[in-house]
């Protein structure tokens, strides 16, 4: 399903790609539409998602998170891209490291990488391409809700798995993975 938000996009006219501001903007923006934020499904079991139209042709999300759910390391191989929490709390982790993009399956990570950020409703962050994290709803009890947008649309994700230092390529995944 894809819904268009009431917000409209901050990409100049003459169809150039949108910058991490604009993506922030956008995202920023929609978190606002309460409208939209109260229409997201919830599944007390999983998480539920609806995609949105972008701005500049970049690939947005709405995502509800249960009690409890997560990520999973990954990142978004070449897209930059911006997240802001719409309601409850989430946390961040992500290392501060640029990686290799290709030719490993495991890493030892240095000390002093790990990087964390509580996110509460109406807090978000831009990110640059490769960057490796996890997001998490670690509330017990309540849901939360986040808008995310990439560009260019996520041409694949890496996902990782970490055990204490240990950083290892577990899959990559494509868009046809899921859409």
């Amino acid at each position: 399903m894809s819904v268009s938000p009431s917000a409209t996009s901050s990409v100049s006219s003459t169809g150039s790609a949108p910058t991490q501001a604009d993506l922030y903007d956008f995202v920023r923006r929609t978190a606002a539409d309460t409208e939209l934020i109260d229409s997201l499904p919830l599944d007390p079991e999983g998480r539920t998602w609806v995609r949105l139209d972008g701005p500049g042709g970049s690939e947005a999300w709405l995502i509800g998170w249960p009690p409890g759910t997560g990520t999973g390391w990954h990142d978004h191989a070449d897209s930059v891209g911006a997240f802001l929490t719409a309601s409850g709390e989430l946390k961040e982790n992500s290392l501060a490291a640029r990686l290799p993009t290709d030719g490993w399956r495991t890493l030892e990570l240095t000390e002093d990488v790990d990087r964390e950020r509580r996110l509460r409703a109406g807090q978000g962050r831009v990110f640059g391409r490769h960057h490796v994290h996890e997001v998490l709803n670690e509330s017990p009890d309540r849901h939360a809700i986040s808008v995310h947008a990439y560009y260019p649309p996520l041409p694949q994700i890496r996902r990782y798995s970490r055990s204490g230092p240990v950083l290892r390529l577990e899959q990559v995944e494509r868009p046809e993975d899921w859409q």
